[in-house]
C-alpha cells in the first residue's frame, strides 16, 4: 500500500525524536510511519524537511518539492487544508490534534467543507467528545507509546523523593506550584518537583519569553528552594530514565485535553501518575492502581505525598504501572490505521 502523511508544522525526521524532545502528534506520526514502513508499505512524509531522504524505510521529502503521484491512504496532520495536497483516487484522513470544536470554525471549518469523505481521526472517547458532530467520519485510534518508554528497564525510583511534571506552563502549572510549595514539600522536606518546559527553560537561560508566562517562571525560580528545579525537556530513551527515577508524574490536566502522551509515556516506563479527574489525563491513569485520579486539590496533594514518601504506596502504583499501563505500542495501533484505505 502506498500511504502518505502531510504535515507544516517545523522540519523533522526519524533521527529527531531520538535526538530531541519533540510534541506528541509529530512524534507520533514518525513512529507511526516507520512502524508502516516496516509492515511493507510504501511509506511518504511530505514535511518541513530540508531535503528529500529516506531513513527506516521512510522516504521523507520537502512539503514543496513536487506532489506525490499517487496513494492509497493520505493522512494529514492537524490541518485540513493540507489535504488539499492529497493526490486523487485514495482514501484521506485528518489526524485531529486539537479540540473538535477547532474545526468547525474559520479556515479549518471551510478546508473540511471541501473533503466531507475524509475520516476524522480522534485519540480518545474524551477527545471525540470535543468534535459535537454525530458524524460516521469520526474515529477513535489510540496513539502507541513510544519504543524508548516500552524498552526502558524497570523503575529504580525510591529515594531521594522526586516527582516529575511535563505539563504546558499555562495548563495548571501555577495552581500546581501553590499545592507544592503549600502543601506537598512542607511535609516532606528533601522532596524535588522537576519541570521539564522548553519555555521555562528558555526563560532560565536569560532570553524572554510570553508576558503571560514570565509570571510563572518567576514563582518556579523563586521556589528552588523547595525543590523545584526547571529543566529542558529530554529526547525519548533520556526521558524514560527521568521517569524510572521518579516517584510520581503530577499532572494537573485541563477538560479540553486530547491525549495527555507524556503521562502515557511515564505510565509505560513505570512511574505512577497523579491527575485530576479530568480530561484525556483520567483516561491514561488506572485510578489506585497505576496512580491517582483525585477529585480536588487536597486529595491530589495527598496522593502526591504517598507516592513520594510511602515506599508501599509507590512500589505497588509502579508495579502496575509497569504490567498494565504498557500495551499500546506503534504495532498496535497500525493496524487501525491500515484499515482506513479499505
Amino acid at each position: 500500500m502506498d500511504i502518505l502523511f502531510l504535515d507544516d508544522s517545523f522540519a523533522y525526521d526519524s533521527y529527531s525524536p531520538r535526538n530531541d524532545a519533540m510534541g506528541g502528534p509529530e512524534k507520533g506520526l514518525v513512529y507511526l510511519a516507520e512502524t508502516l514502513a516496516g509492515r511493507g508499505h510504501n511509506v511518504v512524509v511530505r514535511n518541513r524537511c530540508e531535503r528529500e531522504l529516506t531513513l527506516r524505510g521512510v522516504h521523507w521529502k520537502p512539503l514543496d518539492d513536487d506532489p506525490v503521484a499517487a496513494a492509497d491512504l493520505t493522512i494529514a496532520l492537524r490541518h485540513p487544508r493540507l489535504l488539499d495536497l492529497a493526490p486523487a483516487g485514495g482514501k484521506r484522513a485528518l489526524w485531529v490534534t486539537s479540540p473538535g470544536g477547532a474545526l468547525t470554525q474559520g479556515a479549518a471549518a471551510e478546508a473540511l467543507a471541501q473533503h466531507a469523505d475524509a475520516s476524522l481521526i480522534f485519540m480518545g472517547e474524551a477527545h471525540r467528545a470535543t468534535w459535537f458532530e454525530e458524524d460516521s467520519r469520526a474515529l477513535i485510534i489510540q496513539p502507541g507509546v513510544a519504543p524508548a518508554y516500552l524498552a526502558s528497564d524497570k523503575p529504580a525510583g525510591y529515594w531521594p523523593p522526586r516527582a516529575v511534571v511535563t505539563t504546558h506552563p499555562k495548563l495548571g502549572m501555577d495552581w500546581l506550584l501553590e499545592l507544592w510549595c503549600r502543601r506537598i514539600e512542607p511535609l516532606i522536606k528533601g522532596a524535588q518537583m522537576h519541570i521539564f518546559s522548553g519555555t521555562l527553560a528558555t526563560a532560565a537561560s536569560g532570553k524572554i519569553i510570553a508576558d503571560d508566562i514570565t509570571p510563572i517562571y518567576r514563582r518556579a525560580e523563586a521556589a528552588a528552594d523547595q525543590g523545584v528545579i526547571i529543566r529542558r525537556p529530554l529526547p525519548d530513551a533520556a526521558m524514560a530514565e527521568e521517569y524510572r527515577h521518579a516517584r510520581a508524574h503530577l499532572y494537573p490536566g485541563f477538560e479540553r485535553e486530547t491525549y495527555a502522551a507524556t503521562l502515557a509515556e511515564s505510565q509505560a516506563a513505570g512511574c505512577p501518575g497523579v491527575t485530576r479527574r479530568q480530561g484525556a489525563a483520567q483516561e491514561r491513569v488506572r485510578d489506585s492502581r497505576s496512580g491517582f485520579l483525585t477529585p480536588d486539590d487536597e486529595a491530589f496533594a495527598n496522593c502526591s505525598i504517598l507516592c513520594l514518601k510511602e515506599d508501599i504506596v509507590y512500589r505497588g502504583r509502579s508495579k502496575d504501572a509497569w504490567d498494565m499501563q504498557r500495551d499500546r505500542s506503534w504495532d498496535d495501533a497500525a493496524p487501525e490505521f491500515e484499515a482506513l484505505a479499505r
